[in-house]
């Protein structure tokens, strides 16, 4: 069988909800036996995000091979099976570096270099590498960011265009759209998707599929006015309802309105005639009917942006599922933690407190003021990359007797840098892509706490940071009882450090939120989430 492609498009405004939507799909679509690829085409000119602020970009998510990419790749790993790497995310900047690389180098043999076809033939290039990922690709579902209108995507619509035009009978288009409710009218709008849908036509792009991001459930009658006025078949109109409890309700919606199986009629595939999706009914039967609540603190720098620790705040969610429980997520601003009084009143009352990743200074004290306070408590804790390199700081200065102990990215002057940057970071310039990334082997001590956990000596995590644990003080810390239970044998680098004694406190060097599913909560996320139980309790 060849290869066939979906193309989900945005209208009308963004956010809303095209990772997710599109994430979903590629569910239904390997219910039906279907290998599925997924590709994000962003149309911005980074090479990628990860010189990005998380407040205008949300987080970084980071792939084995070491792509720094969309964050809507989070998505995709926490529905789908589909393989993630560097082909699975491209970006403007990427593609126009590709043409004017190859223009510098004389590739084109002095031909005037144009957006068509030069730009265009690049991002179908990409496409088809996504398809050649694995052997067998049967779907290649391709998600455009941006929205429909804006001038950084028209070089991607077109090439969509082009690609659709040369593969008449293996392509679909699926547009989603927003449909508002003007409050004081009382009534909902058709009017922005009809325009919407009319600026996709006039590139050359006619969806077959419309999907209707909504807050209530649309009337017949405005479906098949969207129906008409869009030209695509009644059964073709699909609402994306707001859901109730969980996200993970999603995909039970579009197979309840059989948005699985129209597609793969329109492609001309052989829909499976029945498909289960009775583990994603019993995770959303559990969030909505769990048997307690716990409540966790998220202490970090850009709280105010709910995507900026999207796949922690999921995988703490998919450890709720694991223990049964709902985890409600207090947020607390580091750099303001020691305002208006003491952490304890200002933090208290929480049930256990996460550190995720972060750069620079900007709430360093309040993140080791907290770990201190969980130290002290025997509070759960548990540090991701900054956070675990608070807690190896908080340690050596409260507890091995090293008092001015720091990170050189906060303080490079220090006399003791527990923290620093590894030599092979020294000298570097460019901040994109220069990071450690990407997945690397570790080695776990037997009988520690992180053994216990992962069942397993030997794991494979994903990291992204610059600065490590400095090794010259390791024999120092684990004489004053910090367990240093992993090691990067490969490069002798500790990657989790575990407080001898304490019910649960354990910091990562690498990203563990990064491999964590709804259907395969992360170990250290469920381990974490049930310590949070145990102390409640207590």
């Amino acid at each position: 069988m060849s290869t066939k492609y979906l193309f989900v498009t945005g209208g009308v405004c963004s956010s809303l909800g095209k990772g997710l939507a599109s994430a979903s799909i590629g569910l239904l679509l390997e219910k039906h036996n279907l290998k599925v690829s997924m590709l994000k085409i962003d149309p911005y000119l980074n090479v990628d995000p990860g010189t990005m602020n998380p407040f205008q970009h949300g987080e970084v998510y980071v792939t084995d091979d070491g792509a720094e990419t969309d964050l809507d790749l989070g998505h995709y790993f926490r529905y789908t099976n589909s393989p993630l790497s560097r082909a699975s995310n491209a970006t403007s900047g990427q593609i126009y570096n590709a043409v004017i690389s190859r223009e510098r180098k004389g590739d084109y043999l002095g031909q005037t270099v144009q957006v068509i076809p030069h730009i265009t033939d690049e991002i179908k290039r990409r496409i088809l590498a996504c398809a050649k990922q694995v052997e067998g690709t049967d779907i290649v579902l391709v998600e455009v960011g941006g929205t429909v209108g804006d001038i950084e995507s028209l070089a991607i619509l077109e090439a969509i265009r082009q690609f659709r035009q040369e593969r008449p009978n293996a392509c679909l288009n699926i547009h989603l759209t927003y449909i508002p409710l003007i409050r004081a009218a009382g009534e909902v709008k058709t009017k922005p998707t009809q325009h919407s849908v009319q600026g996709l036509r006039a590139i050359g792009i006619i969806p077959d599929i419309i999907i209707c991001r909504c807050e209530q459930s649309l009337a017949q009658d405005l479906k098949d006015k969207i129906s008409l006025f869009c030209s695509v078949p009644k059964n073709g109109v699909i609402e994306a309802v707001d859901v109730q409890q969980t996200i993970y309700e999603l995909p039970l919606h579009f197979q309840a309105q059989g948005i699985d199986t129209l597609i793969l009629e329109k492609l001309d595939l052989k829909p499976k005639q029945k498909t289960s999706l009775h583990e994603w009914e019993t995770i959303c039967k559990q969030i909505a009917q769990p048997k307690g609540t716990v409540t966790m603190g998220l202490i970090g720098k850009y709280v105010k942006h709910q995507d900026a620790y999207k796949s922690v705040i999921e995988a703490i969610h998919h450890g709720g599922i694991a223990n049964g429980y709902k985890v409600e997520i207090r947020q607390f601003e580091a750099d303001r933690l020691m305002e208006g009084g003491s952490i304890e009143e200002n933090i208290q009352g929480c049930d256990g407190y996460l550190i995720p990743g972060g750069f620079g200074e900007r709430g360093w004290m309040g993140k080791i003021a907290a770990a201190k306070y969980c130290r002290v408590n025997n509070i759960p804790y548990f540090g991701i990359c900054l956070g675990m390199q608070a807690l190896v700081t908080e340690y050596a200065r409260n507890v091995a007797s090293l008092p001015e102990a720091n990170s050189t990215e906060v303080d490079p002057g220090t006399p003791d840098p527990v923290i620093c940057l590894i030599s092979e970071q020294e000298g570097i310039e460019n901040l994109g892509g220069t990071m450690r990334l990407g997945a690397y082997p570790c080695r776990l001590t037997s009988g520690s706490k992180a053994a216990k956990i992962y069942d397993s000596e030997e794991i494979s995590e994903r990291h992204r940071h610059r600065y490590e644990f400095n090794n010259r003080y390791k024999a120092q810390l684990e004489e004053a009882g910090l367990l240093l239970s992993g090691i990067c044998a490969e490069r002798s680098l500790v990657e989790i450090a575990e407080v001898a004694g304490h019910p649960w406190m354990i910091g990562v060097q690498y990203h563990p939120e990064f491999q964590s599913k709804p259907t395969a909560p992360h170990p250290l996320f469920a381990s974490f989430v049930k310590a949070m139980v145990e102390y409640q309790k207590k």
